[in-house]
């Protein structure tokens, strides 16, 4: 990769990271307004439970993105720079719907207005997953390599306390501001989070190459995407990509139905979340942190052996959910560990983006790799049922373990450094 003013400091200054930090945030409000707030508001409001559920729906968004992808990259404006471009105007049509939204009556809105609603929260996701990858593509190009685990720590912990704001805080401020003042807030809050894009010069840091870019024109989806996948191990890179988080996929979604079969009550799950979440951004940090001193391979085997370690270790909980403090030591670990391994994974992936290709080379890797992980989480409670809680566990840790060859055999195949992180 061409390097960037950015790319040779030593460490980001202070304004990247509150760049990073401030566009991931922004992901992550509506996200939770839409995946913890909403659920519950239109419940309240009556709403049929097949209804919500269709819900889930409205984030197709997110897995069809790798299909405009590569005209994100191409495609730049003249006036505000390549990704600031896309940004800015997407993240403002974010901000006048939910300021629209916060005009309405919440009842007419759940009600007569209810197909209103669900369009108007299509073009919110619509909105933020294009918006996401020109943010991807900033990231790659901002971020020396030493320094990504810590940038992709702002990403993972700025996209989850953007969901606590809006899903768990929101929730709080209604009972006493309503539905109407409280999403203002949510708008008030997009729009300071709007800041600091709005002020990086684009053009002046990062100028556009055209030269290094895909040519614009039909078949510009298979031309950027067969580029990809003919560098040199990038067939070998996916199936570390895809194998790496497959344990984790198979296992942590029955943690809790695990806790809710021992008679954890709705409240003590929603503390258990709330906390273990928090560990889990503390984790991502620290992996950030460790991913610069360690590099990346030293980085994925270890976060690797910890991640399988900690989905293997629910199998300890199995007809134990009474003793709280273990359920606590053992969920917060596994989280923390979670975080961190998230963390060096997008790190690596960023490793593997070309020059002026970053934004659409990120999101195919991670649109492949969560769409296998959600395969495998999907019939994580089918197994859970043929194997019992302590198999699905000790199984999912093996099949983490067995990631771990694969991800040192790709870097000694590759012959790349696998010290420290220059």
């Amino acid at each position: 990769m061409l390097p960037t003013s950015a790319a040779l400091t030593a460490r980001p200054a202070n304004a990247t990271l509150i760049l990073l930090a401030s566009l991931y945030c922004a992901q992550g409000l509506p996200a939770g307004l839409m995946a913890h707030s909403l659920p519950v508001l239109l419940r309240q409001q009556g709403v049929d439970l097949a209804m919500i559920g269709l819900l889930k729906l409205l984030a197709l968004p997110w897995l069809l993105k790798v299909l405009w992808a590569p005209w994100v990259d191409r495609l730049a404006s003249p006036r505000l720079g390549h990704h600031r471009g896309w940004i800015v105007p997407l993240q403002m049509s974010v901000i006048a719907i939910v300021s629209g939204l916060a005009l309405f009556n919440p009842e007419r809105l759940f009600d007569a207005y209810f197909p209103l609603l669900i369009a108007l929260l299509l073009l919110i996701n619509l909105a933020a997953s294009t918006q996401d990858i020109a943010t991807d593509g900033l990231a790659v190009r901002l971020l020396p390599e030493r320094w990504r685990g810590l940038g992709n720590s702002l990403q993972v912990g700025g996209y989850k306390v953007g969901m606590l704001v809006s899903g768990s805080g929101l929730l709080l401020a209604m009972d006493t501001l309503g539905w109407n003042l409280s999403l203002a807030l949510v708008a008030l809050l997009l729009v300071l989070m709007t800041l600091p894009i709005w002020r990086f010069n684009e053009k002046r840091e990062l100028p556009f190459q055209p030269a290094l870019a895909e040519p614009a024109g039909p078949g510009l989806l298979l031309r950027h995407y067969r580029g990809l996948l003919l560098q040199p191990g990038m067939l070998f890179w996916l199936a570390v990509l895809l194998s790496f988080k497959l344990g984790d996929a198979l296992g942590s979604p029955m943690i809790k139905p695990m806790l809710v079969d021992q008679g954890w009550s709705n409240a003590a799950l929603g503390q258990l979340t709330l906390i273990s979440s928090l560990v889990g951004i503390a984790g991502a940090f620290a992996g950030g942190l460790l991913y610069a001193r360690l590099g990346v391979m030293q980085a994925l085997l270890l976060f690797g052996l910890l991640q399988a370690a900690g989905i293997g270790a629910m199998a300890l909980l199995v007809d134990a959910g009474a003793d709280t403090a273990r359920v606590y030591a053992l969920a917060l670990f596994e989280q923390a560990a979670d975080g961190m391994s998230t963390v060096a994974l997008f790190a690596a992936m960023m490793r593997q983006c070309r020059p002026e290709h970053e934004g659409a080379d990120f999101t195919l890797q991670a649109s492949v790799q969560l769409l296998l992980a959600g395969l495998v989480g999907a019939n994580s409670g089918w197994l859970a049922e043929q194997l019992g809680y302590a198999g699905l566990f000790v199984g999912a840790a093996l099949l983490g373990l067995l990631a771990l060859p694969l991800v040192w055999l790709y870097f000694w195949r590759q012959g790349r450094p696998v010290q420290r992180a220059a």
